[in-house]
């Protein structure tokens, strides 16, 4: 199979950039000031509760609706003028395929309608759908009509690729083969830009996040910063005997509890001390573990933390 190559060149441009944009819907402002730059290279996850503007955001940067106030440019051009010159593959969840195709039919036309396409068999080949090129597209299963929408994504030469929840649908096997092929995109120069609800493939692919909360960017950076955001850490240990949670609920700076069992897991903003309480208690604790946040458990801390701010008087 034929390497994919980028035209994409390292220069002061971004790839994407967002400059104070906004996006209103009657009364419920999809996206709110939104200001943010993605650079060559970059795997970036796009994260957010139902509701954050993800899908939103996704549609200005593609041009598929226009921003209220601000401005969104692609390559230093607008999102229109970046398409139609191939700079941009999209994988999206809305719009349906084509029926009573077949899977080969409908990549040859998407490859045809690229500026710098590739070979028709490359392309089969990457998304992993040679063995069902003859396959009519609507005799589909799901996770084999996201690897079409894929294999239409990177038809061609693109120095930017869009994906909106690209492994839904998809088995474990493969959304393993699908983000090693996304890494190879991003190995060579190429943006990745996806917006997903598998957390752990955000932390395990990107290696920038972003996180919106109605329409605001909430957190940018590692997944490492944004665990490190969240400011807790997971406490989680064995007691034997009568369980006193009131007594486990009243340990300082603890923001969560969960018990099962004879096991207690809580997050705490200060472990060191939440631990040294729990000694102080009298109980004496089985194998205490003590960790950071997963990217799942920063994520619902960082959102639920806004949200609380949100809901207090000012």
């Amino acid at each position: 199979m034929v390497p994919m190559t980028t035209t994409a060149v390292a220069t002061g441009t971004p790839v994407v950039a967002f400059d104070q944009v906004s996006k209103v819907y009657g009364s419920v402002r999809a996206v709110d000031g939104l200001t943010l730059a993605l650079h060559p290279g970059e795997t970036v996850a796009l994260l957010g509760p139902n509701g954050a503007g993800k899908s939103t955001t996704l549609d200005l940067l593609l041009g598929l609706k226009p921003a209220d106030n601000g401005t969104v440019s692609v390559f230093g051009t607008s999102p229109r003028e970046a398409i139609v010159a191939g700079r941009v593959g999209a994988m999206l969840q809305s719009g349906g395929l084509m029926d009573e195709v077949t899977v080969a039919e409908l990549v040859k036309l998407g490859c045809a309608l690229h500026p710098r396409p590739y070979q028709v068999s490359d392309v089969l080949a990457r998304a992993g759908i040679t063995q069902i090129a003859d396959r009519k597209v609507n005799k589909l299963s799901g996770g084999q009509a996201q690897r079409v929408r894929f294999a239409l994504a990177t038809a061609g030469d693109s120095d930017l690729i869009v994906l909106d929840e690209p492994t839904t649908g998809m088995d474990v096997s493969a959304r393993q083969a699908f983000w090693s092929t996304m890494r190879e995109q991003a190995e060579q120069g190429r943006t990745v830009l996806f917006a997903t609800h598998y957390l752990e493939e955000a932390d395990a692919i990107a290696d920038r996040v972003l996180v919106l909360h109605r329409g605001r960017l909430l957190a940018d950076g590692t997944a490492a910063e944004i665990k490190a955001k969240a400011g807790a850490r997971r406490v989680s240990f064995d007691l034997t005997g009568t369980i006193d949670e009131q007594a486990l609920r009243a340990l300082p700076f603890l923001t969560s509890i969960g018990v099962s069992g004879q096991t207690v897991r809580i997050q705490s903003s200060d472990a060191d001390a939440t631990v040294h309480a729990l000694y102080g208690l009298g109980v004496y604790p089985r194998n205490l573990e003590v960790a950071g946040l997963g990217l799942e458990q920063a994520f619902v801390a960082i959102t639920e933390a806004e949200e609380a701010k949100e809901a207090t008087p000012s």
